[in-house]
């Protein structure tokens, strides 16, 4: 009787354990007799006994979401492991937190000549899910207004769509503003873009999972009611699991599937990270999903050409947490950059006043920096070849952007922070650069076609400590032309300075590389402290930007 009371609590141990498996691990710290705003996602389409027993549970569900097969609810904490061993179920999420990551933009990527040549976006809708659009001339008035749909995703207040932060309609204008107010000097890459307006962050610029995921769903179900072809996300959160299991990179992959290429910035936290690890592994979610296009900023120097441009240093760098995904995969302007104010009671006018331009009438543009504007730019320019090439699906334009992205960059960079005097070396690698900068006309002009899937690569730490990379067998990389012809010649060269790759302070530093820490122990991710402070990952914009010098 003794060993079979041993054998059924070894029993249940063991299932206790396996069903924690289906717990994030960020649900650990949940305190006994709190309530958790969660997400699950199931195996199959949940039934009515599913959301039945969630009920009994103490559930409350808020959202459903089809797309990724989940559900978004509050539930008791102490109903999580029962929840997790209910069958069906196949992972459960803390509803996370998500924040909001054109004068010499247009010219620096090639938006400018491809006006020249009538590239506008006419006829292609981008969808926007930000902080909501502000009613702007740039962007059309009344009846004339190129913003065709708007519909809040906060809960509170659904049926107002205003613009309170300021980060929307400030990437708005990167993606389809018509330069009215400034006689064109500050207008956007597809200028005669039409928009879609999905609220998902509040007057913080902050969001949830839920959210997003929710806005995600509702760009999938209008897609074909207003022609929308692209999704831009300038937002994200830290890594906190594989994005195989995570629900927002599950939404984005959806929406990827669904014909629609989505876009994401990289994230603004490549000046921190876990100690030692040089700002690298530090994309956000979901840029660390390998379907979407993620992007970090470069500083356009104040100059129109791109030879002079850097990358600005707070750009997150790859590869991603867990996973090990190849990112960013591409970089775009993103400092500095003058776009639309969403006006003077705007949170964002308000923190930094002084970012206003003194273009036009007052208070209609404002100066921003981050990765956020860089993915922006990106949006215009997927709007501009979906114009020019309406059938090419995401995977295409994908490998098309990357492959015709301009390579050529210095090997290294350094930035001094005027408030702080600290000093901040950037390495031009694949990590930081991607497979190059956005180049327009290169990727109108270049009319190849690429076959099979683009999904980023993966690092890989072999025994030796040397690292590879390895795409799927079967994929745009090994069926068009091979890597090289994506990411370039010095991209894959293991020694010596080559600009791309080569540096042996990106991959020969132990500092870096060596920890094994940094390929999927919970010590590198799980906790603030392997952030930094939560300043770090705050907003995707970079309110002062970076000297460019």
């Amino acid at each position: 009787m003794f060993l079979r009371f041993i054998l059924l609590v070894s029993l249940s141990v063991v299932v206790l354990l396996a069903d924690s498996k289906k717990l994030s691990k960020d649900l650990a710290g949940a305190a006994r007799g709190s309530v958790v705003q969660v997400l699950v996602q199931f195996e199959r389409r949940p039934t009515s006994a599913d959301l039945a027993s969630i009920l009994v549970k103490g559930g409350v569900i808020k959202r459903s979401m089809a797309s990724i097969r989940a559900v978004a609810l509050s539930l008791p904490a102490d109903a999580l492991v029962s929840l997790a061993a209910q069958p069906g179920v196949a992972y459960i999420s803390l509803d996370r937190q998500i924040v909001g990551s054109m004068d010499y933009t247009g010219p620096a990527t090639g938006a400018d000549t491809a006006l020249q040549y009538g590239y506008d976006g006419a006829g292609v809708t981008v969808a926007v899910i930000d902080s909501g659009i502000a009613n702007h001339k740039d962007l059309g008035h009344g009846s004339s207004s190129r913003v065709v749909y708007s519909e809040s995703f906060l809960g509170a207040g659904k049926g107002n769509t205003e613009d309170r932060y300021g980060h929307g309609t400030h990437i708005a204008g990167i993606i389809g503003g018509d330069g009215l107010f400034s006689d064109g000097m500050l207008r956007g890459i597809a200028p005669k873009a039409r928009l879609v307006d999905l609220q998902a962050l509040d007057a913080n610029g902050v969001g949830t999972d839920s959210s997003v995921i929710h806005a995600l769903q509702r760009a999938i179900e209008l897609k074909d009611v207003y022609g929308i072809k692209v999704v831009n996300l300038s937002l994200g959160r830290p890594v906190m699991e594989s994005y195989t299991l995570d629900p927002l990179c599950q939404a984005v992959e959806a929406a990827w599937k669904a014909g629609l290429t989505v876009v994401v910035a990289a994230g603004n936290a490549g000046r921190y990270g876990f100690p030692g690890s040089g700002g690298y592994w530090t994309i956000t979610a979901p840029g660390n999903d390998p379907y979407v296009i993620t992007v970090g900023a470069m500083k356009t120097m104040h100059t129109p050409g791109r030879g002079d441009d850097l990358i600005a240093s707070y750009s997150s760098k790859g590869p991603t947490l867990i996973d090990g995904v190849v990112k960013p995969d591409l970089v775009a302007p993103g400092n500095l950059v003058k776009s639309l104010s969403a006006g003077h009671d705007s949170t964002l006018y308000r923190a930094a006043p002084a970012n206003a331009v003194n273009i036009g009438p007052g208070g209609k543009y404002l100066q921003l920096s981050g990765t956020s504007m860089a993915a922006a730019a990106v949006s215009g320019a997927v709007a501009l070849l979906l114009k020019n090439e309406p059938y090419l699906s995401p995977d295409q334009i994908k490998v098309r952007l990357m492959k015709t992205a301009t390579k050529n960059f210095p090997g290294s960079s350094v930035t001094v922070d005027p408030s702080t005097g600290r000093t901040y070396r950037s390495q031009h690698d694949v990590f930081t650069v991607g497979a190059g900068y956005l180049d327009i006309m290169a990727a109108m002009t270049d009319g190849s076609r690429a076959y099979g899937p683009a999904q980023s690569p993966v690092a890989v730490r072999t025994d030796s400590g040397a690292v590879t990379v390895a795409p799927a067998l079967v994929s745009a990389w090994t069926l068009s032309g091979g890597m090289l012809d994506v990411w370039g010649t010095q991209v894959f060269q293991t020694g010596g300075a080559s600009a791309a790759w080569g540096s042996s302070a990106a991959w020969g530093s132990s500092a870096a590389w060596g920890s094994s820490a940094a390929w999927g122990s919970s010590a590198a991710w799980g906790s603030s402290a392997a952030w930094g402070s939560s300043a770090a990952w705050g907003s995707s914009v970079a309110l002062n930007g970076e000297t460019d010098r």
